[in-house]
């Protein structure tokens, strides 16, 4: 059943979120031999040391996006999540706009009590924002959106990484793109190619609806994908 937002969408707009909830998970055929990047991310994190798990983040990013040839994205690990009246903001995607590489932010300690966030929050932080990143450069949807099917194949990835048990996620569809992919939602024009300025999304103010399961909701402010509070 699509969020309470789809409703609000234009029919364009629609056919690209009806694309996104039709994908279950993002086949990547070689994903447990990304276990080391794993475990670094998780030593890194356990010191407490910025660099470190910025370096260890930086090095999964690097082979997810070699496996599914897609483009490069700079990863950035700051200190303490800005916080407002919304919550804590846990990461943010921005996509190639203007010839830039991506870049993907992620914070690594709470606002309040200045914690180190645990592992498996962090590390599905990271995720959510790479999976942004795959629904404009790997499925060539014209615009991301927080759909069932976005925050499954979120939840699919993570588990895999882990080297968890996945029972009921069927395979990414193969061969043809969705439909929607070819469609910009905003104006009804070819989407962008690979590289080109990706869609800015209107700005919303409050956080997108969240899945049955408890996960990280996420705003999409202009063209930067941002991952609010959730419990560290």
């Amino acid at each position: 059943m699509p969020f309470p937002f789809y409703d609000r969408l234009t029919p364009a707009r629609q056919r690209i979120y009806r694309a996104s909830d039709a994908i279950a998970r993002i086949d990547i055929a070689n994903i447990r031999t990304l276990a080391p990047q794993v475990q670094q991310i998780e030593r890194a994190l356990a010191t407490a040391n910025r660099a470190a798990t910025e370096q260890a983040c930086q090095a999964l990013v690097n082979q997810l996006n070699t496996q599914l040839k897609t483009p490069a994205v700079r990863v950035r690990v700051l200190e303490r999540r800005p916080s407002d009246d919304y919550g804590e903001l846990h990461g943010l995607y921005e996509p190639d706009n203007g010839g830039k590489v991506a870049t993907v932010t992620i914070w690594m300690r709470t606002a309040q009590k200045e914690q180190v966030v645990k592992f498996r929050t962090f590390l599905r932080t990271l995720v959510h924002e790479m999976c942004h990143h795959f629904d404009y450069e790997h499925f060539r949807l014209a615009e991301t959106f927080h759909t069932e099917g976005f925050y499954q194949r979120e939840s699919v990835l993570l588990k895999e990484l882990l080297g968890e048990p996945v029972f009921d996620a069927p395979k990414a569809p193969q061969g043809e793109r969705p439909a929607a992919a070819r469609i910009d939602g905003r104006r009804g024009k070819p989407a962008p190619r690979a590289g080109a300025a990706k869609p800015a999304a209107k700005p919303t103010l409050k956080p997108a609806p969240k899945p049955p399961a408890a996960k990280p909701a996420t705003v999409v402010v202009k063209r930067p994908v941002r991952t609010p509070n959730d419990a560290s």
